[in-house]
């Protein structure tokens, strides 16, 4: 790499790593849905008048139900899911997690679109899902012998939460994924914001209790952080490493975003992984670069 794409890089890695991180520094003050309804009224005015000034064009009729889809699950239903969670376990644990949303995705396709893996596809998938199994099997255990409820079963409720923010991720992605090619991605960014925004809205309306009053300032700067760093300029950045990566670079940057959330949610909240987790991400990371390696393969091979 060039050294401003190597800056790029590293941007965008620790960028979507710290994501994770600031998300937890406000869950811990604030109800989470209510955190994030007001990330989501405050990100897609700036993403609306971003999408104006770059004059991007309106998705069609057609594909617009796909991007309010995308909003409802890819987004919306994603970090209510992974927020939540966060206020419950470790943000680098979440964060690991998080990562096996490609793995629902390629089993998705293989279900849904009968697209049939590699035999090295498979192989990226079993030991994906062996990590999945780990980070969540440890938890639950841990559930188990503290059978009256308490700490074990607070562990074992956000690591199912952020499980299922990972199948509503991928289901919004799998939605979508024939309209992106044809839809202006700043426009595909505000219409899943403003969707993102109505849900949470209604959810911490319902669910989240009062809506928050005050906070400390680390709380505020975190929530600054998410709105212009993560929702505006971590987008940015996805979408010019789309335009200046290949698609396996890409992906391989991705990867290294969880165990960043990792070491600064040991630096910075002294949060604390077990050897459980931190194998159980490691199985998971590997099994997702075998992954995108067979899709780069059969990408190339279907380019020959």
């Amino acid at each position: 790499m060039k050294p401003a794409d190597l800056v790029l890089a590293a941007a965008f890695v620790v960028i979507w790593g710290a994501a994770f991180n600031a998300a937890r520094f406000v869950v811990l003050e604030w109800p989470p849905f209510w955190a994030l309804a007001i990330r989501f009224l405050l990100t897609a005015p700036l993403l609306l008048a971003i999408a104006v000034a770059t004059r991007s064009r309106m998705p069609a009729r057609a594909d617009r139900g796909r991007v309010a889809l995308l909003g409802l699950l890819g987004t919306g239903g994603y970090l209510s899911l992974s927020w939540w969670a966060t206020a419950l376990i470790p943000s680098g644990l979440v964060a690991l997690i998080s990562a096996a949303t490609p793995l629902v995705v390629a089993l998705g396709e293989a279900i849904f679109l009968r697209r049939r893996p590699s035999g090295l596809a498979w192989i990226g998938l079993a030991l994906g899902w062996a990590g999945v199994a780990l980070l969540g099997g440890v938890r639950l255990a841990g559930q188990l012998q503290d059978h009256a409820g308490g700490h074990g079963a607070t562990e074992a409720l956000g690591v199912l939460l952020a499980l299922l923010g990972a199948v509503s991720q991928a289901a919004g992605l799998l939605v979508f994924a024939p309209a992106r090619g044809r839809v202006d991605l700043w426009t595909a960014s505000t219409g899943q914001s403003l969707v993102s925004a109505a849900l949470l809205l209604v959810l911490a309306v319902l669910f989240g209790g009062p809506p928050p009053t005050s906070a400390s300032t680390q709380a505020w700067l975190a929530l600054a952080f998410s709105v212009t760093v993560v929702g505006v300029g971590g987008y940015a950045l996805l979408f010019i490493m789309l335009r200046r990566f290949n698609p396996s670079t890409a992906a391989a940057l991705q990867l290294l975003a969880p165990p960043v959330a990792a070491v600064i949610g040991w630096a910075v909240l002294d949060e604390v992984l077990g050897w459980a987790d931190l194998g159980g991400g490691i199985l998971t990371l590997a099994g997702l670069s075998l992954l995108f390696r067979a899709q780069s393969k059969a990408r190339a091979a279907g380019k020959a």
